[in-house]
């Protein structure tokens, strides 16, 4: 039975490694550039008022610098545009240098002294991500600082607001600036924030976290009217930042609002990486896209940002959304004319042009006429891998087979891709226009290929539905492409889910040896802004990972696998699911349920001891009761029926642990909602990888125990009775007293950490009871007497020390799981005692403490435990009532705790209260 369990689980085990492996390391390599200082950074520290820093004595604003710019600024006199930068969860201040310094060399370049002022805040480098009690405190100071800011320039036109840049946690802080009641808005009107996990809290283990989220929430949400000019846009990291996943980064706004941009980073022109959690911030394809667009953002009169909610919104769907490869300085009047040179005109009749420029520099125009094309075909495809910022396709309003006197610029939809530039017209859109002209001019000889074509809107797309998520890569789904067209699109049918993930095979087939240019295949997702982009020769084999950051909203869009090919080959799509890639995206987003799974486990192989005692006086072991603990009809189908009675019975019964409902009148998007149902389904899944967490955990605490008890052998007295360890009644009280005390003066999760060792130290004492009686009994011969029938009989102290054998292996296998569920507080709290222990050098006390309220009881019940035995337990009349707890409350516990997890401590406290008393009655 032990083996078929430990076999079980440690498949179980495997597949939770797989899917961590794929989770932390299947994903594309580090693609980003890094950002070099090309002088010495210095911080200069901005003097704060007395009464700012008496308040915030942790916390410190610093002006960033180099060089000769550092030295000029050491009086504070500045005359540039503010940016401050907000670290996020343990960031550095310094984080701030990428930004800092990439602005700098920027300025150099720029006319008329235009320059930014990159301010960064040190919040010494606290846990805010898992301890939410020091986040109104960073809100605050946050507030004077750019206050603060605002006062050091003394302009003739002074800035009169403050771009803010927040990285993780950070980003968060900014938005809840516009929280408190003395902030007045118009300090921030541009917020760009870096991974930000804006929507929840990656994992709430304090009930302050929580309402820090809610808070912000319904600010953004309830006052979106108010807070519509306030630009806000939000970076993604993509696959790469497995700490804050990219569907937690989306603004939670009222649908509509053109100034609340979402996004990943795989998605920003010119950018096209991934960037784990860190590298976000000095990724220089990202850093350079955002310091462009605040140079951009400046106005030209006043050298400061533009208080102009269209001009910020313009300037950053250039940079991050669409870049049509112009300035955002060329003139608005797209009418250009056109050199009238006869022998630089060609016209182009076949369906599609493929030309390469000579190494000479010459004029060349190509005209396509329209009328001619309207009728059988719906679109016009043009590409060229010339990214100069200048115009390059028109329309001829009056022209002929040889010359247009007059053209429009066509230019300005131009999307950049990573190898070239492609313009896609709609032929419904060129009626006034009798001609198109594309201009192929290398006035400064430099080579570069343009290739375009006539398109048939119903040709481009094919459909193919992808495999069952349950095919496990056994069944795949193909498609050919022929080999005329430059574009084609291959609808992913189904493919609709986050929990689905696939491996895409792209393949091609080329005639010919001659030189192309490479082939571009972009996922496009309809419902996100999280395309991603893969660049690959011709021919070539690429394997492309097919996976979601949001599951669609409704029922009207499909993924895309956008196709930018070569001419004159053949490609073959493969689509096929990647189970490794299912199981991480299943941790991704359902990570936090597998420790509240695992306390299920344990908290129900606590109730399978506590039966086993009720039932026959004596503790299961350990690796039985856990492995028992794994109870799906049992646990699933209640919590399942749980589930459709609260969703049923909304208002009347306690709402279930999911991301915050949305409001009926201005709605979240539907994803927010609708992407909890599956995670019932998986419920089962998660509940098996949660018990072989609790399964190994356990084993692992025994191994421990074992591996003490031979090291601390030495310095052990041998006992023969199941008393060791235990306390007495003074000293027990002398202990709560104190260990309440020091929790309410200091911190409580340091009385939770303390009583938890004082427990684990009466299991290392009944361990190394075991173990010498065993030895005793080992070495003692038993002694014999005759029976009256003849036969041989156990002697009397032969059969005391089987029996104390006996106990001492009950009271060990008793404490070790109750070992394992005060345990869990401890590990739940330990963030609280982190940042207590990091913030000891300005307070003595955390403020506010989330685990101070829960101390006293968990403190209490472990001492009471402590003397705990099976004997007293077997003969206490609360037992059969207490031993009926573990299950209801598990179920609860699953229902109430997925998003909640500190309330796991007090589902634990029903249980453990009880249980304490019963050793007492």
């Amino acid at each position: 039975m032990r083996a078929a369990a430990a076999a079980f689980y440690g498949a179980a085990l495997g597949l939770l490694l797989v899917g961590l492996r794929e989770l932390l390391t299947g994903f594309e390599e580090n693609r980003c550039s890094m950002t070099y200082m090309f002088e010495y950074p210095e911080y200069r520290r901005v003097s704060l008022p007395r009464r700012v820093a008496r308040l915030y004595p942790a916390y410190g604003l610093y002006l960033y610098g180099e060089g000769l710019y550092a030295q000029e600024t050491r009086a504070l006199k500045l005359t540039g545009a503010p940016v401050l930068f907000l670290p996020g969860n343990a960031g550095s201040y310094k984080q701030a240098r990428s930004l800092g310094s990439v602005a700098l060399r920027k300025a150099e370049n720029m006319e008329g002294g235009v320059h930014l002022n990159v301010f960064t805040v040190d919040f010494n480098e606290e846990l805010v991500a898992l301890y939410g009690g020091s986040l109104l405190q960073q809100t605050h100071f946050l507030h004077e600082s750019i206050k603060a800011i605002l006062r050091l320039y003394k302009l003739k036109t002074p800035p009169q607001s403050v771009v803010l840049v927040g990285h993780s946690m950070g980003g968060v802080v900014a938005r809840a600036l516009f929280t408190l009641p003395r902030f007045n808005p118009h300090l921030v009107s541009l917020i760009i924030t870096q991974a930000s996990p804006h929507m929840a809290p990656v994992l709430a283990l304090d009930p302050y976290l929580l309402d820090f989220y809610t808070a912000v929430r319904q600010k953004w949400v309830n006052q979106a009217a108010k807070l519509r000019n306030i630009t806000v846009l939000s970076v993604g990291g993509g696959y790469r930042d497995y700490q804050v996943r990219s569907g937690l980064t989306s603004l939670p706004c009222p649908p509509g609002d053109p100034n609340k941009l979402s996004l990943v980073v795989t998605a920003v022109p010119r950018t096209w990486v991934s960037t784990d959690h860190l590298s976000i911030v000095w990724c220089k394809e990202l850093v350079l896209a955002t310091v462009r667009a605040f140079f951009d953002l400046i106005d030209a009169q006043t050298g400061q940002f533009t208080d102009d909610p269209e001009r910020r919104r313009s300037v950053l769907n250039h940079h991050f959304i669409r870049h049509p490869v112009r300035t955002l300085r060329d003139v608005k009047d797209t009418s250009v004319p056109i050199l009238d040179v006869p022998e630089a005109w060609s016209e182009v009749n076949s369906l599609r042009l493929s030309y390469r420029t000579p190494k000479e520099g010459q004029l060349k125009y190509f005209l396509f006429a329209l009328p001619s094309r309207r009728n059988a075909y719906s679109h016009f495809y043009c590409r060229s891998n010339n990214l100069e910022m200048s115009s390059w396709v028109f329309g001829c309003l009056h022209g002929n087979a040889s010359s247009c006197g007059h053209a429009v610029d066509l230019s300005m939809g131009t999307e950049l891709l990573p190898a070239y530039k492609v313009l896609v017209l709609s032929l419904a859109d060129l009626s006034s226009f009798t001609h198109l002209v594309v201009s192929a001019s290398n006035l400064n000889s430099k080579q570069f290929t343009v290739e375009c074509e006539w398109q048939r809107e119903e040709s481009l797309t094919r459909p193919v539905s992808v495999p069952h998520v349950l095919s496990f890569g056994f069944q795949a789904s193909d498609v050919t492409v022929n080999s005329s067209g430059l574009l084609h699109n291959i609808q992913l049918l189904h493919f609709h889910q986050v929990y689905q993930a696939f491996r895409i095979s792209v393949v091609s087939h080329c005639r010919g040896t001659r030189d192309r240019l490479p082939g571009v295949y972009r996922m496009r997702v309809p419902w996100f802004r999280e395309d991603s982009f893969t660049t690959a020769s011709a021919p070539s084999a690429t394997e492309i990972s097919g996976m979601l950051h949001t599951s669609r909203p409704d029922n009207g869009s499909s993924v895309l696998l956008q196709l930018h090919t070569a001419p004159n080959c053949q490609y073959k799509v493969s689509v096929r699911t990647s189970f490794p890639k299912v199981l991480g995206q299943v941790l991704r987003f359902c990570g936090p349920l597998v420790p509240v799974y695992t306390s299920v486990a344990l908290l129900l192989a606590c109730g399978g001891q506590l039966s086993s005692i009720l039932a026959s006086g004596r503790a299961a072991d350990m690796s039985e009761a856990v492995g028992g603990a794994l109870q799906l009809h049992k646990v699933n189908l209640p919590l399942y029926l749980l589930h459709i009675l609260l969703s049923c019975c909304r208002g009347l019964l306690p709402p279930e642990d999911v991301l915050p409902p949305t409001p009926p009148d201005e709605a979240l998007p539907e994803w927010v909602e609708s992407g909890e149902e599956w995670r019932h389904l998986l419920a089962p899944l998660l509940y098996v990888l949660g018990a072989a967490v609790a399964f190994w955990a356990s084993a692992l605490l025994r191994l421990l125990v074992r591996l003490a008890s031979l090291l601390l052998a030495p310095l052990h007295r041998p006992s023969v009775s199941r008393g060791a360890g235990t306390l007495r009644l003074r000293t027990r009280l002398l202990l709560a007293v104190c260990l309440a005390a020091a929790g309410s003066t200091s911190c409580g999760a340091l009385a939770i950490a303390a009583a938890s060792l004082l427990h684990l130290n009466r299991v290392l004492r009944l361990q190394m009871t075991e173990r010498s009686l065993s030895h005793m009994l080992n070495l003692a011969p038993r002694k014999q007497k005759p029976a009256a029938n003849g036969a041989p009989e156990a002697g009397e102290r032969g059969l005391l020390s089987e029996g104390a054998l006996q106990e001492v292996r009950d009271d060990l296998q008793l404490h070790l799981s109750l070992a394992t569920l005060l345990l869990l507080p401890a590990v739940l709290s330990a963030p609280s005692l982190l940042h207590w222990s990091r913030s000891l050098r300005f307070c003595t006390r955390l403020d506010p403490d989330p685990c101070w309220l829960h101390s006293v009881p968990l403190v209490c019940v472990s001492l009471l435990l402590i003397n705990c035995n099976t004997l007293q337990l077997s003969n206490s009349r609360l037992l059969p009532v207490v031993s009926c707890l573990p299950l209801p409350l598990a179920v609860t516990m699953a229902t109430f705790s997925s998003l909640h997890l500190y309330r796991i401590v007090y589902f634990l406290l029903v249980v453990l209260v009880p249980l304490g008393v019963c050793c007492v009655l």
